[in-house]
């Protein structure tokens, strides 16, 4: 009997010990999800990793898949199943070296001297601006930033009406061959140095941003310890001042190489062929091996992004030894060399960011557009107004039966397209980074935290044409066909944008003492009324550069949607589609609509919030 009530105690108490121990479960999952961003974490972490990987499994699975009516039917003989015949074909049959190799040459070769000449150009610019005392810095730090807000294409069309002429590339005659009958070299018109410098030039303002800030705010301490005891002035460069702006190089080579990589509309103007530029041209009958190009351009975006995390783990600290604080003075650059050195960047940035409004607006009035020979003869009375204004389908006069520009419901269908797929990712990615941004910086030494922030970054270093094929797979099958549909366009913007607004939310929210919301806390202030009347109002200028960002690269985005619509759904396919009918001033006028659009709504933001780019660098 005393065994029996020994068992019996011993069951209750095992019984009691277990409740306890589910109470005390429940209590924790019950206080971890009282916490918003916990929630949001764990919310947007799931929502992250499917819609990232997801497109990943489907276009690793497309170049196992075969394809009916490509080549993969032909060389297997079946119409559906499994094989491996894509990869055997692309990397040993006669056309690997035509179809992979030149290529991926190209491609890397673009990405690197792409990351070299932006470094380069914008870091020398950012030292000009913050370390001497060159003249017109503010206007010139303005304005440097305005060909990476133009559409990425712009500087490409430029370099053409610049330098193309009939004796050398076959084309129109372009400024230089029609003004002063100078026929520039064939590598120097088309292929890999254009191509370079035109992406180059593109990407310089994220050199000059992130380099610039550095240069703003290093401690004088180090460099003038190096004054005192004697130290050569490239000793200094070389040994002090280039370390120190190391983050800032590898933060951007991370952000150009990729981008440059996935690079279409630039090697497509200047001829280079490319893994993007191939990849356009095999997709319809070389389907599974466009796809392997495509896995290609991802995983090295991926490598580049493993570079620099490796190079995070090995970056030195610096120490000052010596010396007394005190901010050095600026370099002297003489009375003469501080004007030339500010005008020789006037005449650069005039080329890169004003020539090409003036450009656009005059082709739409050419007769011929592209075609300058006209202003060596002085004839300017064959100037024309008929692509502007032409009220009726006519095919004469090169119209090939299209209304005129104002006129052109096309045009402005896919301009109204271009607002609302703008809008609406610039708006959803910029709530979503702009929670991510809180909850990350509220759980910042958690694990699951870090994953989620590398998850919503991680769509920016995939190739954008390697990300739109990814989900034109994904979601143009008989199961799930979103094809042509502004649902797609903006499911697609939305994952590859929200980098830009978590990563300004995170960069803000880290500014913030947590004593702020404690307060409000400790007054029972709900989690809505926190974010709203306390948070983002302190961080107003911040979190608007999150929902801008994506807004202004939404409506110059041609790579990302190329595969996911049709000519006239937005302005950046259509204009793809007038370039190729020919109908250049209409395609020159569409850059001119996008370059306007973007750079008022950038002015009219600067206004409203005194949010800018370059804020805090040149100004």
């Amino acid at each position: 009997m005393g065994a029996f009530h020994f068992f019996e105690r011993r069951n209750n108490l095992d019984t009691t010990i277990s409740k306890k121990r589910n109470a005390i479960f429940f209590n924790k999952i019950k206080t971890y999800f009282t916490q918003p961003f916990n929630v949001i974490l764990l919310i947007f972490g799931i929502l992250c990793t499917i819609a990232t990987i997801s497109p990943i499994v489907a276009i690793i699975r497309d170049t196992f898949e075969i394809h009916p009516g490509t080549i993969d039917q032909h060389l297997t003989g079946q119409t559906s199943g499994l094989t491996l015949i894509n990869y055997i074909d692309l990397f040993t049959s006669n056309l690997a070296k035509t179809n992979l190799w030149i290529p991926m040459g190209n491609t890397l070769a673009l990405a690197i001297l792409t990351c070299i000449i932006s470094i380069l150009f914008g870091g020398v610019f950012a030292f000009l601006v913050t370390r001497t005392n060159m003249k017109c810095r503010k206007y010139l730090s303005s304005i440097f930033i305005f060909p990476y807000i133009m559409p990425q294409w712009t500087l490409a069309v430029v370099w053409q009406h610049l330098f193309n002429s009939n004796a050398i590339t076959g084309t129109s005659n372009g400024l230089l061959a029609s003004l002063f009958g100078i026929n520039m070299p064939l590598w120097w018109c088309v292929g890999l140095f254009p191509s370079a410098m035109v992406l180059g030039l593109h990407y310089a303002p994220f050199a000059y941003i992130l380099i610039g800030g550095i240069f703003k705010n290093m401690d004088a301490n180090l460099e003038e310890a190096a004054t005192i005891l004697n130290t050569p002035r490239h000793k200094i460069l070389t040994r002090i001042t280039i370390p120190m702006i190391k983050p800032a190089i590898l933060s951007t080579i991370l952000l150009v190489f990729g981008s440059a990589m996935g690079s279409y509309p630039v090697p497509h103007y200047l001829n280079l062929t490319t893994l993007s530029t191939k990849y356009i041209s095999l997709n319809s009958k070389y389907t599974g091996e466009a796809s392997i190009l495509a896995v290609l351009m991802m995983i090295f975006g991926m490598a580049i992004l493993a570079l620099n995390q490796a190079s995070l783990k090995s970056r030195k600290n610096y120490t000052t030894v010596t010396g007394k604080s005190g901010q050095i003075s600026k370099i002297n650059l003489g009375k003469i060399g501080k004007h030339l050195v500010a005008f020789i960047f006037v005449i650069i940035t005039f080329f890169t960011s004003i020539f090409p409004i003036i450009s656009f607006a005059f082709e739409t009035f050419l007769p011929n557009p592209g075609d300058y020979s006209f202003l060596y003869t002085g004839n300017f009375a064959n100037l024309t107004t008929k692509w502007w204004l032409t009220n009726e389908n006519i095919t004469e006069n090169g119209m090939y039966g299209q209304r005129g520009i104002l006129f052109n419901s096309t045009i402005w269908d896919a301009y109204k397209g271009t607002i609302l797929v703008s809008i609406a990712c610039a708006l959803i990615a910029g709530i979503i980074g702009t929670l991510i941004g809180y909850a990350v910086s509220k759980k910042r030494r958690s694990k699951w935290a870090s994953y989620v922030n590398s998850m919503a970054f991680l769509p920016y270093l995939m190739p954008s044409i390697a990300v739109g094929a990814a989900f034109f797979i994904l979601f143009s099958n008989k199961h799930i066909n979103l094809f042509n549909t502004y649902t797609l366009l903006v499911i697609v913007g939305v994952i590859k944008y929200i980098p830009f607004a978590s990563r300004n939310a995170l960069n803000s929210m880290l500014q913030l003492s947590g004593e702020i919301e404690e307060a409000a806390i400790i007054q029972d202030i709900p989690w809505i009324k926190r974010m709203t009347r306390i948070i983002i109002p302190i961080q107003k200028s911040s979190i608007i550069s999150g929902f801008m960002l994506p807004f202004m690269t939404c409506l110059r985005e041609l790579s990302l949607f190329l595969l996911l619509c049709t000519q006239g759904f937005i302005l950046s396919t259509t204009l793809d589609y007038f370039d190729e009918m020919g109908l250049y001033a209409f395609s020159s006028a569409i850059n001119l609509i996008l370059i306007v659009t973007i750079m008022l709504s950038n002015l009219i933001v600067n206004k409203l919030t005194g949010a800018s780019l370059d804020e805090g660098i040149g100004n």
